[in-house]
């Protein structure tokens, strides 16, 4: 997959380079590509704006010599899907997914401007507020992306962008679901395969194993100890040595490397980097929990804005488009080729194929026109299939979290319950034991015609260890029955979880099928207005050259070239029409 910080740097000319071909084309009808942002294992991307309703937007194409690789083609779509689900603040938003018509496979992002954390760590450990801060949000995302079922599999430094947002500094957002999973499909990778960035896999995914909620709750740890010490708990050039330290090797204690971090802190972090995922944390919303328990026990004050370590500025927006003039400045252009017809030859014999250009370019002013209004119209109508779509990601989303934090708060009381059952339970056993033990000892000194007073005193002592064992067992049963109780009330929760889920994803298909109709029906207008762009251009460039040298012409053509309805022609320094419509599109391109 593409890394996450290049995608979001600006981008720079490389000296000596030949110029990307893909450069200014217009992808499935909708996205024209501005410039070149990085690539990746999977995929390039671009800075691209959609050519209707100007949104700038990265937009990864699927590199050309794994057109062939259809588990990747399979895995970039499951990104879309998996993300879009989501639907979270810290998580990169998906605007669109599809496959233009020679195969390429796209998809469409949230254009960020920012910093990446691998960035930010390289300068070294960060202050505790600011980590624990960064984290409490990424744990937010992940503990929505786990609610409904999708599960990251490679968080890592560089997949992590601080962005300004709202005035707000260090906004995260979560990039590249790359290799996030709804469910485990073995037609996309053998089995036993190890994906993932070695530096912050878990030891299951070390061994092969699927990845898990569990997993991703690993990597944060990795990133909690990243941001507090300023370098990784396993590090090694050799890739099979690093895997071997994630399965088996202890990490260090962050507080033999800064020595000022509180021991909750270390405590949470090597909670995380438990071996056995069953020793972490139950789930995301258990770490949400302690963290912001946490972050109220630190110091309120926020840190020193102008340490070398402040949180990133914003980086400047992309530059807007060049102004590009409406389908009134066709008919404009039009008409003052009439009129420079009409003075170029007011006999009325214009050359057969000079008049049949000046009719052309004014039938395609008015279709231009018609067809200006048609892609308004299908653009505000799919507008509000995407609004409507993400309201309703938005609200079931938020109405699975709630009901999954309350279900994990269930769950981990009823497991606490269990835990104090299993300790009276023990203690009861010792009890009953005990009892046992005196009871034969009284019986043996009656056989043996022992004191009275020593019989008395161990039946005695045998008594209140029974009475003790008793009392004991009521109070497990007592716990027993609390976390029977709170276990049906989690198993309650989790069925209106699955229920929510079944719901969003129906929605979500039937929302993504009029998305998809409605995409398919601008990108064949917009292909239209292609289409009638280049037929323009070209008559537009037969009239300029036919009629520059002709001196009654000269003037017209003069405020023509000022109003900007005039361009250079190649090679000549002379001028031509530029007049385009109101969709920002290029003669000659296409989807």
């Amino acid at each position: 997959m593409y890394d996450g910080a290049r995608v979001m740097a600006q981008t720079t000319a490389v000296v000596g380079k030949p110029k990307d071909p893909y450069l200014g084309k217009v992808v499935a009808g909708r996205y024209r590509l501005e410039a070149r942002l990085g690539e990746g294992g999977m995929g390039v991307v671009y800075r691209a704006r959609h050519v209707l309703i100007e949104r700038v937007v990265a937009l990864k194409l699927i590199r050309p010599d794994l057109r062939g690789e259809t588990h990747l083609r399979a895995w970039m779509l499951r990104e879309a899907r998996a993300a879009n689900r989501v639907d979270h603040a810290h998580i990169v938003d998906i605007h669109d997914v599809g496959e233009t018509e020679d195969g390429e496979l796209y998809l469409v992002m949230e254009y960020l401007t920012g910093t990446a954390l691998s960035a930010e760590i390289a300068k070294g450990p960060m202050p505790l507020p600011r980590a624990v801060d960064i984290l409490e949000q990424m744990c937010a995302a992940l503990a929505r992306a786990h609610d409904l079922g999708v599960v990251h599999r490679d968080l890592k430094s560089d997949n992590i962008m601080l962005l300004v947002r709202g005035g707000r500094q260090d906004f995260v957002k979560i990039l590249d679901f790359g290799l996030a999973h709804l469910a485990r499909d073995p037609r996309l990778a053998p089995k036993g395969a190890v994906f993932g960035t070695p530096e912050y896999m878990s030891p299951e995914q070390a061994r092969g194993e699927d990845a898990t909620a569990s997993s991703d709750l690993y990597a944060l740890g990795i990133l909690f100890f990243e941001m507090v010490t300023g370098q990784l708990p396993f590090r090694s050039q050799d890739r099979d040595t690093l895997l071997e330290m994630q399965r088996s090797a202890p990490p260090p204690r962050p507080r033999s490397l800064r020595p000022d971090l509180p021991e909750a802190a270390e405590r949470m972090i090597l909670k995380l980097l438990e071996k056995d995922p069953q020793k972490r944390f139950r789930d995301g919303h258990h770490l949400k929990d302690e963290l912001k328990a946490f972050q109220r026990s630190l110091p309120q004050t926020a840190w020193d804005l102008n340490r070398s370590d402040a949180p990133p500025v914003a980086a400047p927006p992309p530059p807007p488009p060049a102004p590009s003039p409406g389908v009134v400045e066709w008919s404009r252009s039009a008409s003052n080729f009439i009129r420079l017809v009409s003075r170029a030859y007011p006999n009325g014999r214009a050359p057969q194929e000079i008049q049949a250009a000046v009719d052309k370019m004014w039938e395609l002013a008015a279709r231009a026109s018609r067809l200006e209004g048609e892609l308004a119209s299908h653009s505000k109508r799919l507008e509000a299939i995407e609004r409507r779509g993400r309201a309703l990601r938005a609200e079931i989303g938020r109405k699975v979290e709630e009901l999954s934090h309350e279900e994990s708060r269930t769950s981990r009381e009823a497991a606490a319950e269990r835990e104090r059952a299993r300790r009276v339970a023990a203690a009861a056993a010792a009890e009953a034991e005990r009892a046992t033990r005196l009871e034969a000892e009284a019986e043996e000194a009656l056989r043996r015609g022992g004191e009275l007073r020593v019989m008395r005193t161990a039946v005695e002592r045998a008594v209140e260890a029974r009475t003790r064992a008793r009392v004991l067992g009521e109070v497990v049963q007592e716990y027993e029955n609390r976390a029977r109780e709170r276990e049906q009330a989690a198993r309650d929760l989790r069925r209106q979880i699955e229920e929510l889920r079944a719901q969003l994803a129906r929605y979500g298909d039937a929302l993504e099928n009029d998305l998809a109709a409605g995409r398919d029906r601008i990108a064949s207008r917009v292909r239209e207005a292609l289409s009638y762009e280049k037929e323009f251009s070209e008559c537009s460039t037969l009239l300029a050259t036919h009629l520059r040298g002709r001196p009654e012409c000269r003037e017209l053509l003069e405020e023509m070239q000022a109003e900007g309805l005039l361009g250079r022609q190649p090679g000549e320094g002379s001028s031509t029409p530029r007049a385009r419509p109101s969709w920002p599109v290029r003669p000659g391109q296409t989807g």
